[in-house]
C-alpha cells in the first residue's frame, strides 16, 4: 500500500477521512449538516486567506528583494513556478469559502435573511458582505490582473504597470478586511451579536 502523505491528493483524502470519521463519533446526526458547512467553510477559508497572508507577507516583499538583489537568481522562479499554483489555490479557496459560508448561513437564520440584513444587520452578516468583497477583488480585480503579470496573457509594459498597481491594491484591500471578516466569521460562534 501506497503511502498517501507522499501526494497532495492522498493526503488531503486522507484528512478528510480522519476528519469525517472523528465528526461521526463526537457530532450528534442532527446537527451534522451545520458542522459540516462550518469545517469545509474554515477549511476552504484557511487555503484562502492563509494564501492572501503569504502573497502580503512572504511573496510581495520577497519578490521585491529578488529583483534588487543583482547578485542572486531574481524573482523568475517564484513567478514561474509558485505565484501560478498558489493563484490556482488561492482563486479556488475564496470561491468555496464563499459557497461553503452561504451553505452555513442556511444553519443560522438563512442566508438571505443574513445576506440582505431582512430582519436587521447581524455580525454573521456583515462577514459575508465583507467575504463577498473579498472575492470579488479575487476574480475581478487579482485574478485579471495577476494573468498579465505572470505572462498568461498577452500585456503591454505599460498594461502590466497598472496590472501591477490594480493587483497590488486590491490584495492589500482584501488583506484589510480580511481582519474585520475573520472577527465576524468567529464572533457568532463565540457571543459576539449585533
Amino acid at each position: 500500500m501506497n503511502n498517501p502523505l507522499k501526494t497532495i491528493p492522498g493526503t488531503i483524502i486522507s484528512g478528510f477521512v480522519l476528519a469525517i470519521i472523528i465528526a461521526i463519533f463526537l457530532n450528534p446526526i442532527k446537527t451534522f449538516g451545520w458542522s459540516l458547512a462550518v469545517w469545509l467553510h474554515v477549511l476552504a477559508g484557511i487555503t484562502w486567506i492563509g494564501l492572501l497572508y503569504y502573497f502580503n507577507f512572504v511573496q510581495v516583499p520577497a519578490v521585491a528583494e529578488a529583483t534588487e538583489d543583482s547578485d542572486g537568481p531574481g524573482p523568475a522562479a517564484i513567478s514561474k513556478y509558485v505565484a501560478p499554483r498558489a493563484l490556482w489555490w488561492f482563486r479556488w479557496g475564496a470561491l468555496a469559502t464563499w459557497l461553503t459560508g452561504a451553505w452555513a448561513l442556511q444553519y443560522v437564520g438563512g442566508f438571505v435573511t443574513n445576506f440582505f440584513a431582512t430582519n436587521g444587520v447581524t455580525v454573521i452578516g456583515v462577514g459575508a458582505w465583507l467575504g463577498t468583497i473579498m472575492l470579488i477583488n479575487v476574480w475581478g480585480l487579482i485574478w485579471p490582473n495577476q494573468k498579465k503579470l505572470l505572462g498568461l496573457v498577452e500585456a503591454t509594459d505599460e498594461e502590466k504597470a497598472r496590472a501591477k498597481v490594480i493587483a497590488f491594491t486590491a490584495s492589500r484591500t482584501n488583506t484589510l478586511l480580511s481582519i474585520p471578516m475573520l472577527m465576524c466569521m468567529i464572533g457568532l460562534g463565540h457571543g459576539l451579536s449585533f
